[in-house]
């Protein structure tokens, strides 16, 4: 029987990313690697992103050392105002109400340690959002319906979250959802993994 060329590993819980990566690879496995994502006093948006996407592939890297790791966060910012998993509706309509009409930077990093390189390598993908000018009424029958309390900004892209967006400016959308794709490929196959192959090989 054919072997796969390669052993992947999200380093995540998402079932967001999960399905994101699903489009590239046919066969993979997530563990959680459960670090403390507190922010650094006078860090970056882009700094937090790529340091907590680095800091997941690592955890992960002695309990899963054959396999190539794939790691990846997200950031979001409005008006110098981060803004996370709101976890309830209460701090989702607070987060609504104050994105209603601005626009939102979203910073998504992707990181990828490879059992075949000592080093890791990441990228950063940086998008923006214009929300739509929102009512009370329009946040409470969207939240509702999507309960996005585990999405940043509160904003469920994948699903109705779309109707409060005014327009996308960014390369990659599936990075607005949490893993950008396009720069995950070409990062695969600066160190020779072929994706193509990859999926021959998982159906064959």
């Amino acid at each position: 029987m054919a072997q796969s060329v390669e052993k992947f590993l999200l380093a995540s819980s998402s079932l967001y990313r999960r399905q994101l990566l699903g489009k590239l690879l046919n066969r993979f496995i997530a563990a959680s690697p459960n670090i403390d994502e507190t922010r650094i006093p006078d860090e970056l948006p882009d700094q937090l992103a790529v340091r907590l996407a680095e800091k997941k592939a690592r955890a992960l890297a002695h309990r899963y050392s054959e396999y190539c790791i794939i790691a990846s966060d997200q950031v979001a910012v409005c008006d110098t105002t981060y803004l996370g998993k709101p976890g309830n509706a209460r701090k989702a309509a607070h987060q609504l109400e104050f994105v209603s009409g601005k626009t939102v930077k979203f910073y998504t990093s992707v990181s990828v340690l490879s059992p075949r390189h000592s080093s890791i390598i990441t990228e950063l993908d940086v998008c923006e959002v214009v929300f739509k000018t929102l009512s009370e009424t329009q946040i409470k029958s969207y939240i509702e319906i999507d309960q996005p309390f585990d999405c940043a900004c509160s904003c469920k892209v994948e699903g109705l979250g779309i109707i409060l967006i005014e327009r996308f400016i960014g390369d990659d959308p599936n990075a607005l959802v949490g893993l950008p794709l396009i720069k995950l490929v070409n990062m695969l196959e600066r160190i020779d993994i072929d994706l193509c192959k990859e999926q021959q090989i998982t159906e064959s």
